[in-house]
């Protein structure tokens, strides 16, 4: 109970699990390490905030030798009325921001004790669509994660993605 589980399935939720993490519930600087097993003997990749109980915190994702595969970062000011996230991919020159789909549910969210369907969508300055995360209805938290084309045709990192997407879960609150 003093933990969130967390499967990266790919192509669906009957896909192969290619990646498992758990979260440690009231840690003070929240980190995730996404492992190849359910022994977790052999870690992948993660994230980790870069401060202490900072409410504009930002979070480097790396590879499991530690080496930068990314950065994001939760909007305090802007997540006031709709969580917003900005996320940087350097090997692909990639920088984007997402924000809530929904300004009502939202809104509904904060203010209501109801697990509201969670939609983000993350683009470009330019517009360019660059992931999506879909809340499914299910007893258990599931989400949905797209990764279309981005400029120049590269995919975001899909371990980046999967960090930012348990983000988008676990830092919601916060």
């Amino acid at each position: 109970m003093m933990t969130n589980r967390f499967e990266v399935r790919a192509g669906g939720p009957d896909g192969p699990v290619v990646a498992l993490a758990q979260q440690k519930r009231l840690a003070l600087r929240e980190a995730v390490t996404f492992y190849a097993d359910e022994q977790r003997s052999q870690p992948l990749f993660g994230f980790r905030a870069r401060q202490v109980m900072d409410l504009n915190a930002g979070y480097d994702v790396t590879d499991a030798a530690g080496a930068p595969l990314g950065f994001f970062r939760k909007d305090f000011g802007q997540s006031l009325l709709r969580s917003t996230f900005h996320v940087e991919v350097p090997s692909l020159g990639l920088r984007a921001s997402g924000s809530e789909r929904s300004q009502l549910v939202a809104l509904l969210r904060r203010f209501t004790d109801f697990s509201w369907p969670v939609h983000f969508d993350f683009a470009t300055a330019e517009g360019v669509p660059v992931m999506s995360v879909e809340r499914q209805w299910s007893l258990r938290d599931a989400y949905a994660v797209e990764l279309p084309s981005g400029p120049g045709g590269a995919r975001m990192d899909w371990r980046v993605a999967a960090c930012l997407a348990v983000a988008c879960d676990v830092l919601l609150s916060r």
